[in-house]
């Protein structure tokens, strides 16, 4: 039996700002790229299934087993400023989690801060 619904690539955008996550959204939809939208770093988690417990309890699934193939991400694009958790520390919960770590991120700023941008990549960001 095969899956019915096809796989395709898919990328969580995370962005405080609507008018940057409907500019992403659009921009990957005409690649086909199935695109979820969210607007902070601790919807991020909760859509990927992680909540503190998780990151303590690697044996813990982070994603409710019936559902992990639809909502496989593929991609993680973050804003870097954004109220409450910012993009480096969504970034350090995604790679401090077991299932989750091995999902590219990458971290997008319009400030140019070198220290910023180091931090990031030594963290794991693409």
């Amino acid at each position: 039996m095969g899956l019915a619904i096809e796989s395709r690539f898919h990328v969580l955008a995370v962005d405080d700002s609507i008018i940057d996550r409907k500019l992403i959204e659009r921009l990957l939809k005409t690649s086909s790229y199935q695109v979820t939208t969210v607007d902070s770093g601790s919807k991020a988690l909760e859509f990927l299934g992680l909540d503190g417990d998780d990151l303590r309890n690697p044996n813990q699934p982070s994603v409710c087993p019936n559902i992990q193939q639809e909502m496989e991400v593929n991609l993680i694009i973050t804003d870097y400023c954004m109220p409450g958790m910012t993009g480096y520390d969504l970034l350090k919960k995604i790679k401090e989690s077991t299932s989750l770590r091995n999902i590219p991120v990458v971290i997008m700023s319009s400030e140019n801060v070198p220290s910023r941008i180091s931090r990031c990549l030594e963290e794991g960001a693409e």
